[in-house]
Parts: structure tokens; sequence; C-alpha cells
């Protein structure tokens, strides 16, 4: 199977795009804020590790899923 295709049906995938935009726009924001760049921090430290455990979560139910097969 085509690597790239699984790659961008990958779940874990599209979190991590999705994570990585979100800390861009946030720290963009922050640079034309300067009174926002501590609240910009903090939001990028507080949905961080959510999006890490979740993207640990699929991998852990897509490991189990394939073991089972």
């Amino acid at each position: 199977m085509n690597p790239l295709k699984l790659l961008f049906e990958s779940r874990k995938f599209w979190l991590l795009v999705l994570d990585g935009v979100v800390s861009l726009i946030l720290l963009v924001i922050a640079e034309f804020a300067p009174n926002f760049q501590e609240m910009a921090n903090q939001l990028i430290a507080i949905l961080q590790p959510v999006v890490v455990a979740v993207i640990v979560g699929i991998f852990v139910e897509d490991a189990a899923a394939k073991l089972n097969s």
C-alpha cells in the first residue's frame, strides 16, 4: 500500500498537523500582540500534552486492533 496514502489517512498525523498549526497561529498572534505572548505560551503548554495523550491513545488502540487481527 502507498505510504503517503496511509499517512494522509492517519488520525495521528492530522492531530499532529493541527497541533502544529494551532501553535504557529498562537505564536504569530503573540508576536503582533505582545500582551498576549504569555497567554499564548500557556495555551500551547496546556494544549500540547492533551494532543499527545490523544495520539498515544489512538496508537494504543491501533496496536491492540493489529494484535487481535
